[in-house]
């Protein structure tokens, strides 16, 4: 049995989402492969998600030197190590996500700083820093109004970009991309676009499922 995190990040409803449409038909193909699968939902929008902020540097120096934390630092401190040591615990991620001015929205990039921690992620070697997260996989289903896979626009999508440099970062180097594209672009072409795009993300999560 696989633990999955299932990582979304849109405020929206689910009817109002492109992205979120995109990731049901994902998740529901996948549950249906692999029912016995513990399966994780964070909705980034929904949960408690720590900025690192002037607290949390001041309690990690705190923590260096033994000293004592305020109460804040030792909130947010705890809930990064909690973030954090459940990303380790599972065995592959599935990120959700609009393109929100060629990115991500801010709760994503919000919750990758909260996973990218020195000693459980990754670690620095005399080489350079080394991923410690080897063996896993991923899967980017990401939603935008226009068209970024090719075309003039194509050195604008950041978010997949991103998502496959962070994953590679930590050592996960399996990692597949599924998009939805050009909705807003040609509206007429919408419905038939998210179809076409939902029936990629369910051959990904055969393979996914494997």
């Amino acid at each position: 049995m696989a633990k999955v995190l299932y990582i979304t990040a849109n405020p929206k409803a689910e009817n109002e989402s492109f992205s979120l449409k995109l990731g049901k038909g994902f998740l529901d193909k996948y549950k249906e492969l692999n029912p016995q699968d513990e399966i994780i939902h964070l909705d980034l929008y929904q949960m408690d998600l720590p900025y690192l902020d002037a607290d949390v540097f001041s309690g990690w120096g705190k923590l260096a030197k033994g000293e004592g934390l305020t109460e804040d630092e030792q909130r947010k401190v705890a809930r990064i190590n909690e973030l954090t040591d459940q990303f380790v615990e599972a065995d592959k991620y599935v990120f959700v996500t609009p393109m929100w001015n060629f990115l991500f929205p801010p709760r994503m990039k919000t919750y990758i700083d909260t996973i990218c921690i020195a000693g459980k992620t990754f670690k620095y070697t005399e080489q350079g820093p080394v991923g410690l997260l080897e063996g896993k996989k991923a899967i980017h289903l990401h939603a935008s109004g226009g068209v970024y896979s090719h075309g003039p626009a194509q050195d604008l999508n950041f978010a997949d970009r991103y998502i496959h440099a962070v994953m590679n970062f930590i050592g996960i180097t399996d990692v597949t991309t599924v998009v939805a594209e050009g909705m807003a672009a040609q509206p007429d072409q919408a419905e038939a676009i998210l179809k076409d795009a939902i029936a990629k993300a369910q051959d990904a999560a055969v393979q996914f499922a494997k």
